[in-house]
């Protein structure tokens, strides 16, 4: 390794991308001695060590360190937010895992990749999992909670099973599966009843393949499906291991872990244990697990079979003797005569590729490609790598020399060039406003897409007559000034039509402009919903708009046009309010007319009670009737009033008009709570038999209260009512229950 490391590994916190990516360090991260002047180091390097760049880091307390599916670096903090990074240690954007992320903390997050894109999962500090599949479409998932769970689990890792990504975790003996949905108890088949509690687990690259490691030594090896089991093992170490990996080649029978501690790696599977000369960090690939130090750079894989016939002592396999007369004759080729319809591209080919992986192994361009990675990771992707890492001209060269397409290859290679070049320049530029005034507008477009604030690309597009791509870069911006400034000078500018359709292809600026118009231009929005055929959104204009009327003439013709665009909207329910509206206006003006008393824009219900206070009864009726008002509505309503107005007499005929609905319980509670104990003694025996006892206490007649919790038997009656008694008053009461009391007792 080319890197000069004075910090341990297991001093920084670490990141290494797969496919032979690079390795991103933070230093004195953990630190707790360092000097408030003293900041964490961030440094990107390239697989064999070469510094790419390094950034003091000023932002907040980093929890976690990824790689993205094209190589750009995620910082992980505390508080939820992701900050993304090129491998320049250049800033490109910035987002958040959510308001709860942010309230209760991350302690631990997992970077993973599916078929979705590059996705992240957190474990808060109110051990909650939250997850989104794909950082650039960014849809936060909050996973099921775990019953119980007080402390953080153990260990936990992310499967990705039929397009569902999931989330398995281990607390002590137990393990939980969350979905969507669910939380779930799982127990891997074949488990040992003696391996002990879950220390650590480990998830194949390519997602299909589970391992656990218990507190006992006990590794079990299975599917991450946890229908099958392909293997256990006893390590007969009982520490946690500070990592452990899955090393197993695509389409291979053979199936390994590595696990590692301190100074010792051990491969399960076959059994084969290393010593660490220093702490070293893995990094689980495709085909094998890559091992970092501070001085060297392995690759640990399977050998394959074919290798092995080639290598092994006294072979005389076909491979074997080739290579044999390789040495001796330099006849590398030579072999392929004998060999009857041999396809020359298949070797042509071959040979291309094993000189495009020299030439980005060497130490200069720290890309380790293995054969098996780069035919996964196609020609494509690898060329953007290397314009990513700014080596144009090896990606030309491996472009002419494998003779790809000028779009695929130099062309598309040249143009990233060109733009890195005018980046480099326009960085220098005290404004971006220089192609402008040259007059050469679609030029200053194009660099006007490099200019990061929104305050002073927005005016230049607007200057330029760019007013569309104006409004979208506004938007894109989330500055609201922004948008409004922008949409008010396409209104100026445009047709009303042309504007109006402008806008519905901006949902962001139309619903800006809308609540605009609700505090500026009621009849512009008026004009919005007609042209959208928008009938709900015409008939809440119109009921907004009553409410500005004056004459209760205006103001029932705009609850009308509301009631025929409620119709058209086909809301049944909105319509019906109206209509009942309109009603109760017109009959609230007839009311006013006849009493000369308001009762405008009172509710159903205070129209009603107010009719009831006035003794105007039959009024009263008529309303309950014609709105249909629920019986225990009215009911409620009716007995206030008349206790509010004193009227007793006309509310003890109310009650034995008919069966009361709500009872006569209400009838005690109101006459009570008017001071009206006389009148709430009328009422009490014809209480409920469960709820009579109560009746009785509240209107005061505790002899009564204790006959009826002695006949229904009732302990807990018994004591509410001897609750109630006073030693000097209800002597005779008190000892009537406690014999009723000891009664039940002895039964």
């Amino acid at each position: 390794m080319e890197w000069s490391l004075k910090e341990d590994l297991r001093d920084c916190l670490v990141a290494a991308a797969p496919y032979g990516g690079p390795i991103a360090l933070l230093k004195n991260n953990a630190r707790k001695e360092k000097s408030p002047g003293v900041r964490p180091l961030l440094e990107i390097y390239s697989a064999s060590g070469l510094l790419l760049a390094s950034i003091p880091w000023k932002s907040g307390q980093l929890v976690q360190l990824g790689w993205t599916a094209s190589e750009d670096l995620l910082c992980i903090q505390e508080d939820g937010t992701i900050l993304v990074y090129n491998l320049f240690c250049e800033f490109k954007r910035h987002f958040s895992m959510g308001n709860e992320v942010l309230q209760n903390h991350v302690l631990e997050a997992k970077v993973f990749h599916t078929e979705y894109g590059t996705g992240v999962a957190i474990l808060t500090g109110a051990h909650r999992f939250s997850l989104t599949t794909n950082i650039d479409d960014l849809k936060l998932r909050r996973m099921p909670e775990v019953p119980g769970l007080q402390k953080p689990p153990s260990c936990w890792a992310v499967l990705s099973q039929d397009r569902v990504t999931i989330i398995l975790l281990a607390v002590g003996q137990d393990l939980y599966l969350l979905d969507n949905t669910s939380c779930s108890v799982v127990t891997p088949p074949g488990m040992s009843p003696s391996a002990g509690a879950y220390l650590q687990m480990a998830v194949s690259f390519n997602y299909r393949c589970l391992a656990l490691f218990t507190d006992t030594g006990y590794i079990w090896m299975g599917l991450a499906t946890l229908k099958e089991k392909l293997c256990e093992f006893n390590s007969s170490i009982r520490s946690p291991p500070k990592q452990m990996v899955w090393c197993m080649r695509p389409q291979s029978r053979q199936r390994a872990v590595v696990v590692a501690w301190d100074r010792q790696l051990m491969v399960v599977g076959n059994s084969t244990e290393f010593v660490l000369d220093e702490d070293s960090y893995l990094v689980p690939e495709l085909d094998g697990v890559r091992i970092l130090s501070r001085t060297s750079h392995e690759f640990l894989h399977e050998i394959p079979e074919a290798s092995q016939e080639i290598f092994k002592i006294a072979s005389m396999a076909p491979g074997a003797l080739l290579l044999e007369a390789q040495k001796e004759y330099e006849a590398a080729s030579f072999g392929k005569c004998f060999i009857d319809k041999f396809p020359a591209e298949s070797f042509v080919h071959m040979c291309q590729d094993l000189r495009v992986l020299n030439a980005i192994r060497d130490y200069q361009i720290g890309i380790p490609l293995t054969f098996t990675q780069y035919k996964r990771l196609t020609i494509e992707v690898l060329l953007d790598r290397l314009v990513l890492r700014r080596l144009y001209p090896l990606a030309i060269r491996i472009c002419e020399y494998l003779r790809l397409s000028e779009i695929q290859g130099v062309s598309r290679i040249l143009a990233h060039w060109a733009c890195y070049k005018v980046r480099r320049q326009l960085g220098g530029w005290p404004s971006r406003s220089l192609g402008w005034g040259w007059g050469r507008s679609g030029w200053a477009v194009v660099l006007l897409e490099y200019e990061p604030r929104s305050g002073e690309q927005v005016p230049l597009l607007l200057k330029m007559k760019r007013s569309k791509l104006a409004l979208s870069k506004a938007i894109e911006s989330g500055d609201t000034d922004l948008v409004y400034t922008v949409v008010l000078l396409l209104k100026n500018e445009l047709n009303r039509g042309t504007f109006f359709m402008t806008l519905q292809n901006q949902p962001v600026a139309l619903s800006l402009y809308r609540q605009f118009c609700k505090h500026q231009e009621r009849e512009t929005l008026k004009d919005l919903y007609n042209q959208d055929d928008n009938h709900q959104e015409l008939g809440n204009f119109h009921v907004h708009s009553s409410y500005s009327e004056k004459r209760i003439e205006g103001r029932v013709g705009a609850l009308q046009n509301a009631l025929d665009e409620y119709y058209k909207a086909k809301n049944e329910f909105a319509a019906k309010a109206t209509e009942d509206q309109i009603k109760l206006l017109r009959l609230q003006r007839h009311l006013q007319e006849d009493f000369d008393k308001p009762y405008l824009d009172l509710s159903l219900h205070d129209t009603v009670s107010n009719l009831i206070l006035d003794g105007h009864h039959k009024r009263a009726e008529q309303l309950y009737r014609e709105f249909k008002i629920p019986d225990k509505r009215y009911w409620w309503l009716k007995i206030s009033a008349l206790a509010n107005r004193g009227d007793w007499e006309e509310m003890e005929k109310f009650s034995k008009s008919k069966k009361s609905p709500i009872g006569y319980l209400p009838f005690v509670e109101i006459s009570v709570k008017h001071h009206n104990r006389y009148e709430a003694k009328k009422y009490a025996p014809r209480v409920t038999p469960e709820q009579r006892v109560k009746a009785f206490v509240l209107v005061g007649d505790l002899d009564q209260a204790a006959d009826a919790a002695i006949e229904h038997k009732n302990e807990t009656e018994m004591n509410f009512v001897l609750s109630k008694c006073t030693a000097s008053t209800d002597a005779a009461v008190a000892e009537k229950l406690n014999r009723a009391r000891a009664q039940l007792l002895k039964k």
